[in-house]
């Protein structure tokens, strides 16, 4: 593993210096200053950057390329306030902003494609938002927005909007095509094209990309395989502009789970028979699944599938100039979701034979392990009993939104309605293997050699299978948004001005799930190996089986969310500002599948509501710029959801409080030769005013670091030859409310270089170059920790670099 690690630093080094002087073009390495940068979201019109009252980060393609995230969350790591989880490979990932905790996914932000939701609820079940989206070429620019605005321009959204903007046609016509490759077997293909169809009226882009890969960790299959088409046309005329998208994404992308490792405090290191960086119980030797249903028929699955999201996005987007200052905005779009989710969750750790074999009924040494592939009897030091989680979801979401807005002399006004309408129908068929305790487990079954095997309870497993469909669900989720916003800009001064918005929404969410009963196949005719019947085995002795009974649920929200703002230009360099936003998140899938599958909650079902105070200081100058932003937030009714791995679910509730400050600056040095860019966030999330007597008052968000940062300095060796290093810093945290298991802090190191030939751009990037084993999540599947030993957890990928060939035409 170091030896791979030094190869990666030491093919990079080669690379940064072989030509440091060979042929220079113009310069493009320098980012534009944002003293002229226009933002609009967020906001109810485009405006400059320093003029904006909120906290909001951006990035220009040409940014993004430098950056070459493998994953759109490996790109939002660049953003202060969000802390990001990109340890589930490309997608499935997780992000916290500003401390508020959650089970996962993007639960109080919402992701954005050119201002409407991807996906309505970004944080529904095995559905994050990040499932459905891709960065690649066609994306024009990234614009990220923390708290403020959030809650006035979209829903659920009190963390901040991701608004990932596409690139349209101009006059000129315009493309990029790029092939890459890498260390763990990557190839893949992105092209984008734009320009105009008729000068100065119709425009067009088109683009997307393809690509295939074996995973950083190691499947033995391929880990990543699809890609996505984007394209729009956009008429304009003399008052306005009318455009229409399509968009087809059809991907498939293993998502990897906690693996075992020994924690000794802050010292981690590898399980034996498991490699930290590069290790996975995802493996192709337990790809297949194909058991008996005790409804009838078979059930089959293939983990090769893993998340295959397949996405069809129709959408338009009008505006019109009424006269007389008064002008319209709307924006439609239709999102059409087929998915299946294949993915292997750790049932807890790894046990030895023995004592997994006791836990099973197995007494004394009249245990036997053999391997389902062959037969062959063997003594594994560990087994590891693993959830194989199959879950289908059709999902639709209809959004427009009408905006009418109204400029004069001093400002603006906007008016909209925004309407919703989403559904989510998911199956899951839940089952448990079990496996040797390796990155390369192989099935196994156990039976009791004190038994017969025509006697009940002979075997423990089937196939290697040790619960058959344990657990199935049938739900659907349905959301009717209704929302009436309202915003205003004012302007006292030239350099002073107000912000004030409104947001009432009416929601309506309704959902039935069936009810389920338990089953065997003891009397069912079928036999485990062709002789003996399902009685000899406990695979199936709790198999669950859906009914025709239906719990029906609706549930209605009627809020209100506004902010207060106020931006002071000192000068044309330097701003400050302050705002007050006050938002709410709606109980997410989970928590009212929980509720009103319980007769007797204990507690009632509330909307997540939050407070927020944050002031900024604001620096853009032609050499520099820079960003202070002190926040300070509250929570009450707070719920984070875990679905345990035997399929149960738990609601906690708490209230919150955090105070922090981001940080975000970039340097342009000794005439461009040196940059840097740097975010950073410093911050105290803890839980407060519980119940008497609670064990957390007064605990650290469990998750959540108090301190962590990106810092990214890049020379300009020559106009063409540009070298970076990257340092990723991940603060102390917690796994669990109780503060029990610590997940060190870790520093991740990536290096990489380009090189501009003409119109021709050569790069490499390293990503963990120094293989460092940073993990972060434990196992929320497995319920309270116990702190040190053989834990679960999941750690960031190892070592891996890419290479990339990119022409702009």
């Amino acid at each position: 593993m170091k030896k791979k690690s030094i190869f990666l630093f030491a093919a990079t080094a080669t690379l940064y210096f072989n030509n440091a002087y060979a042929q220079e073009t113009p310069q493009d390495s320098a980012k534009v200053s944002s003293i002229d940068q226009i933002v609009i979201t967020g906001n109810s019109n485009p405006k400059k950057k320093i003029e904006s009252s909120t906290a909001i980060s951006t990035f220009s393609a040409k940014e993004i390329q430098k950056q070459n995230p493998i994953s759109a969350a490996a790109l939002l790591q660049r953003v202060p306030g969000f802390a990001v989880e990109t340890s589930g490979g490309e997608v499935g990932n997780n992000l916290f902003a500003r401390g508020i905790p959650s089970a996962g996914a993007y639960e109080f932000v919402q992701v954005q494609e050119d201002g409407l939701p991807v996906f309505e609820d970004g944080a529904l079940q095995f559905a994050n938002a990040d499932n459905f989206f891709r960065v690649d070429n066609t994306v024009s620019r990234l614009e990220a927005l923390r708290g403020g605005s959030g809650s006035i321009y979209a829903n659920n959204s009190p963390g901040g909007l991701i608004n990932f903007i596409s690139k349209e046609g101009t006059n000129d016509f315009k493309g990029a095509a790029k092939l890459e490759t890498g260390t763990y077997g990557l190839m893949r293909t992105d092209l984008n094209l734009g320009g105009a169809l008729v000068k100065d009226k119709l425009f067009f882009n088109i683009g997307g990309f393809y690509r295939t890969d074996d995973g950083i960790r190691k499947t033995g299959f391929k880990a990543n395989n699809g890609g996505q088409i984007r394209m729009n046309l956009k008429y304009v005329f003399d008052k306005g502009y009318a455009k229409v998208y399509y968009k087809k994404l059809d991907d498939r992308n293993t998502f990897f789970l906690p693996i075992p490792l020994v924690q000794n405090g802050n010292d981690l290191k590898g399980f034996s028979g498991f490699d930290p960086n590069y290790g996975t119980y995802s493996y192709r030797a337990i790809s297949q699944l194909n058991i008996p249903q005790a409804g009838g028929g078979f059930f089959s699955r293939n983990l090769e599938d893993g998340i295959h999201p397949k996405v069809d996005v129709l959408g338009a987007e009008f505006k019109y100039d009424l006269g007389n200052n008064f002008s319209v905005l709307n924006k439609t779009r239709y999102t059409d979701i087929n998915m299946s989710y294949t993915g292997i969750f750790p049932a807890g750790g790894p046990k030895t034979g023995s004592e997994f074999a006791k836990n099973n009924g197995i007494s004394g040494n009249t245990y036997q392990y053999s391997l389902v592939s062959n037969g062959a009897i063997v003594n594994p030091a560990y087994v590891q009993e693993l959830g194989f989680w199959a879950i289908d979801k059709q999902m639709n979401n209809f959004v427009n939104d009408l905006q009418f807005n109204y400029k004069f002399d001093q400002g603006n006004v906007t008016a909209g309605f925004y309407k919703s309408n989403w559904k989510s129908h998911q199956y899951w068929n839940w089952s448990n293997i079990l496996a040797t305790a390796t990155d390369r487990p192989q099935l196994l079954n156990l039976v009791d050699t004190s038994l017969n095997p025509s006697d009940t309870g002979y075997s423990k497993t089937y196939n290697g299978v040790t619960a058959m469909t344990f657990l199935q669900r049938d739900t659907q989720t349905q959301g009717s948004l209704n929302d009436l916003y309202v915003n205003l800009d004012y302007n006292i001064t030239d350099a002073l001005s107000v912000n004030g918005g409104l947001r009432y929404s009416h929601d309506y969410y309704k959902g039935n799930f069936a009810n389920t009963t338990t089953s065997n196949l003891n009397n069912s005719g079928l036999t485990t190996d062709g002789t003996h019947s399902f009685a000899t085995t406990t695979a199936d002795d709790h198999m669950s089986v859906l009914g025709n009974k239906f719990t029906y649920w609706n549930y209605t929200i009627d809020k209100v969310s506004f902010t207060l703002a106020a931006n002071y230009k000192i000068n044309r360099e330097n701003a400050v500002y302050a705002r007050f936003s006050n938002g709410f998140r709606s109980p997410n899938e989970e928590a009212y599948y929980n509720y009103f599958s319980n007769p007797n909650p204990d507690k009632p079902l509330k909307s997540v509501l939050t407070n927020q105070l944050e002031v900024g200081y604001k620096y853009y100058s032609r050499t520099f710029d820079v960003t202070v932003i002190p926040f300070y937030s509250t929570l009450k009714n707070l719920s984070f959801t875990d679905i345990f791995s035997n399929g149960k679910s738990e609601n906690t509730f708490a209230n919150t409080e955090n105070y922090g400050v981001e940080l975000e600056g970039y340097a342009r040095l000794f005439n461009h030769i040196v940059e840097v860019t740097f975010n950073g966030t410093i911050q105290n999330p803890k839980y407060k005013d519980l119940e008497a007597g609670s064990l957390l008052e007064g605990n650290v968000v469990r998750r959540m670091p108090k301190f962590y940062f990106n810092i990214a300095p890049a020379v300009n060796i020559t106009k063409s030859w540009r070298a970076y290093v990257s340092m990723n810093y991940y603060g102390k945290r917690f796994q669990d409310e109780l503060n029990v298991q610590t997940l060190p802090s870790f520093t991740e190191f990536g290096a990489g270089m380009s090189y501009q030939l003409g119109k021709i751009r050569f790069a490499v990037d390293g990503t963990n170059i120094f293989n460092t084993i940073g993990i972060t999540e434990g196992d929320p599947r497995a319920g309270s920790p116990t702190g040190d030993g053989i834990i679960m957890a999941r750690p960031i990928m190892g070592a891996a670099a890419r290479a990339s060939i990119t022409l702009d035409f």
